[in-house]
């Protein structure tokens, strides 16, 4: 007897549908066959499966038996085949009747009880099923809550596979979980961080932060150990835009097709924020394996990615930062398939001055040679510095200072201003994909910030100075535009300008 289900796999951070095809009842020896390019953890389906069938109470296999996973040109990796095999098996060895088995889409990892587990990709499935016209989704009740969060599907939670089998029999009722309930989970308020009230003096620093997130703008922070680089950096997500639905979806999105489910993602309300160790490997910084899969630039999609030391990183591993910064997207190509992931992070680097982190410093004495200096600073390459926009200096804070009681500025007046400059920013690019100063093309920087012969003159001295590139050129009449955006100002002014071009004061010739 033939049992044909609907399931899916997934690719990057898309899903794709497969055809779970159980025939039973062959001529020949009694064995299991399984096909269709599975990968190890596929191939141990048989074993789980078969565990869970008998422990649910109902009886395995009595002939040769062949499972087809369709099309047999993709790749199927992970458990969550585990529930569509078991049940193709259940219907096909006539055991469970499901005359609507092939109108629902099914994913799911069995324990040997025959307990659901989660799976990776339940957004991604939720929204394949809806696609397909599928009359429902059956997953793992930990997986099910964010497939809910996908409108015009109806997800049915699983706990185990004898439920799902009195399900399709029509022998028990699931109530399909709510979206809106699914949404308000998704809108949770942020868990309380850190607050710039902490931070002490860093006047010029906190400046730039703010311009930096008000414009998505990238940075790096340069100064000695102890100066507040790295203190100022954790605070960075206090002052950013709490993110739409539709953003909070496209990070569910991929922190799902990770391996997080929706209750251990703790982002969901904020933006995230990635902060990984500077040995970590190109492949792990931008994505990839022998299955593509998102990496950190991509996990910190809509969000911010911190890389405390800089010149630490792998050199490889900071150039292939180069092509996500400007197209804000990442294709990774491997023998398994080509993926295409999204990665529009805010950029937030630190780094010491030289190596021994005191050049400039008058408490400490530098002991680096020149050469020794040189060294260091191009490990970080001039392409990757010619897309951040903003270059700023952060000082040694005084004693005075860090004795001083009186707080400073909080995150929460400094949020004020960032979102009225982000609304502006809104209203200019409404109707296009832009969001924010930082992504504008360069059409929208002749349209959006015009400039007169005087501003013309005063950019064209700067560039000269400091040799910059064309490309450090629209930066900082990006940088420009936010800044007067802070401002409430229609027009870049002369003083706007001058601000942004001092942010580009550590490029080039002057940096090295």
């Amino acid at each position: 007897m033939l049992a044909t289900l609907l399931s899916a796999a997934l690719q990057g951070i898309e899903a794709l549908p497969v055809h779970v095809e159980v025939n039973h009842g062959e001529s020949g020896d009694f064995k299991l066959i399984l096909v269709g390019l599975p990968d190890a953890a596929v191939k141990e389906s048989d074993d789980r499966v078969f565990s869970a069938i008998a422990n649910s109470g109902y009886g395995g296999i009595r002939a040769r038996t062949t499972i087809n996973l369709a099309p047999g040109d993709l790749r199927k990796e992970g458990p969550c085949y585990d529930l569509p095999i078991a049940l193709g098996i259940l219907v096909a060895t006539g055991q469970v009747a499901a005359p609507a088995l092939g109108d629902y889409l099914i994913a799911g990892e069995l324990a040997l009880s025959g307990a659901t587990r989660p799976v990776r990709g339940a957004l991604a499935f939720a929204r394949l099923a809806r696609s397909l016209g599928c009359r429902g989704l059956l997953l793992p009740a930990a997986s099910a809550a964010e497939a809910a969060l996908v409108e015009g599907v109806s997800v049915y939670p699983i706990r185990s596979l004898d439920e799902a089998a009195r399900f399709l029999s029509g022998q028990a009722h699931i109530a399909p979980l709510a979206h809106a309930e699914a949404a308000a989970a998704c809108r949770a308020e942020p868990e309380p961080g850190g607050d710039f009230a902490d931070v002490k003096g860093q006047h010029s620093l906190r400046r730039a932060v703010e311009v930096a997130v008000a414009g998505n703008h990238n940075l790096i922070m340069i100064g000695p150990p102890g100066s507040g680089k790295s203190m100022v950096a954790k605070r960075v997500p206090s002052i950013m835009p709490a993110p739409t639905l539709d953003e909070s979806l496209e990070i569910l999105a991929i922190h799902s097709a990770a391996g997080q489910t929706l209750g251990e993602a703790r982002h969901l309300g904020r933006r995230p924020v990635r902060a990984p160790h500077h040995t970590i490997s190109d492949v792990g910084l931008i994505g990839g394996g022998s299955i593509p899969g998102p990496g950190e630039i991509s996990l910190a999609h809509h969000g911010v990615l911190f890389l405390d030391e800089l010149p630490e990183f792998k050199r490889s591993a900071l150039e292939v930062l180069r092509q996500p910064l400007e197209d804000l997207s990442v294709t990774i190509s491997r023998s398994a398939g080509k993926v295409t992931l999204p990665c529009g992070f805010m950029l937030v680097a630190a780094m010491n001055p030289c190596p021994c982190g005191y050049l400039g410093d008058a408490k400490h004495e530098c002991r680096c040679s020149p050469s020794q200096i040189q060294r260091y600073r191009a490990r970080v390459s001039g392409p990757l510095l010619d897309r951040i926009d903003i270059h700023v200096e952060a000082p040694a804070v005084s004693i005075t200072e860090l004795r001083s009681t009186a707080p400073g500025e909080p995150s929460a007046a400094i949020a004020a201003r960032v979102q009225a400059a982000r609304d502006r920013q809104l209203a200019r690019f409404k109707g296009t994909a832009v969001t924010s100063n930082a992504r504008m093309s360069h059409a929208q920087i002749r349209q959006h910030i015009p400039l007169d012969s005087t501003l013309g003159d005063l950019l064209q001295q700067a560039m000269e100075q400091l040799s910059l590139s064309a490309r450090a050129y629209d930066r900082i009449l990006k940088v420009a535009r936010t800044i007067a955006d802070l401002a409430a100002s229609e027009r870049v002014e002369a003083n706007h300008l001058l601000e942004a071009i001092q942010y580009r004061s550590l490029d080039r010739k002057v940096f090295y």
